[in-house]
């Protein structure tokens, strides 16, 4: 009886300030206040009227333009995308769904477009590329060697393996992904020092597959490398 009444709660989540300036688009386009081909304020009167970083404000607008939902059009600023108010409430409502932190699912999809990524690398790749995941590499490595977190230049590197792919697609779809990633990494202190060292000597497995053109090697040693986050976000859900 009481698992029962247990259940009958439901997890509080806390809307980020992206969320928050999302949710007051979709309102005003619901209240026919925003309408398609209105622009929209400039972020710096964005940022003051809602008393927020106009980092927030960049951020809810990449992604809204990520959707096909706002556009910036040259000298004319950012406007409504020309799609009917119930499409775009529908887009809306379903980006606002996926701002729920969900570990498993970002890791997931973090999974398929490195392995794609990392075979396009060994196909596309120059030797600047090669020395921009070298120097990448070198940093993620000093930083392990000191003991300090290593976080964000272990998916800096990961992001210059994207960058040697060419798909700019791939690139974007990461940098939408690795901010969430990158925080839950920290909380869930995916990267302990242990763990950091052999992503070190992975890392440097997959670069010299890369290196070598080695598309079947490389791609399964990405998927090696992540396998673990992967089976981690599986025991540790998130959502």
């Amino acid at each position: 009886m009481k698992d029962d009444l247990l259940n009958s709660f439901k997890e509080i989540q806390v809307e980020t300030p992206v969320d928050m300036i999302i949710r007051q688009i979709r309102e005003l386009i619901s209240s026919g206040q925003l309408n398609a081909g209105d622009k929209l304020p400039s972020e710096r009167q964005l940022a003051e009227k809602l008393a927020v970083g106009r980092t927030y404000v960049r951020d809810a607008i990449k992604k809204l333009e990520f959707y096909g939902i706002l556009k910036t059009l040259p000298q004319s600023g950012t406007v409504v995308a020309g799609l009917g108010i119930t499409a775009l409430e529908g887009l809306i409502s379903g980006i606002l769904k996926l701002e729920k932190r969900d570990f498993v699912s970002l890791v997931e999809t973090r999974v398929v477009l490195e392995a794609e990524a990392t075979k396009l690398a060994c196909i596309r790749r120059n030797n600047q590329d090669i020395e921009n995941i070298e120097a990448a590499l070198d940093v993620f490595h000093n930083k392990v060697k000191l003991g300090d977190p290593a976080v964000e230049e272990d998916l800096l590197f990961h992001l210059k393996i994207a960058e040697a792919s060419k798909n700019s697609v791939i690139k974007s779809l990461m940098l939408i992904v690795t901010p969430e990633i990158m925080q839950l990494y920290k909380e869930l202190k995916v990267c302990s020092d242990g763990v950091s060292m052999k992503s070190y000597e992975a890392h440097l497995e997959i670069l010299n597959h890369i290196k070598s053109k080695n598309e079947k090697a490389a791609e399964v040693a990405m998927r090696e490398h992540l396998g673990g986050v992967l089976e981690f976000s599986h025991s540790n859900l998130v959502s």
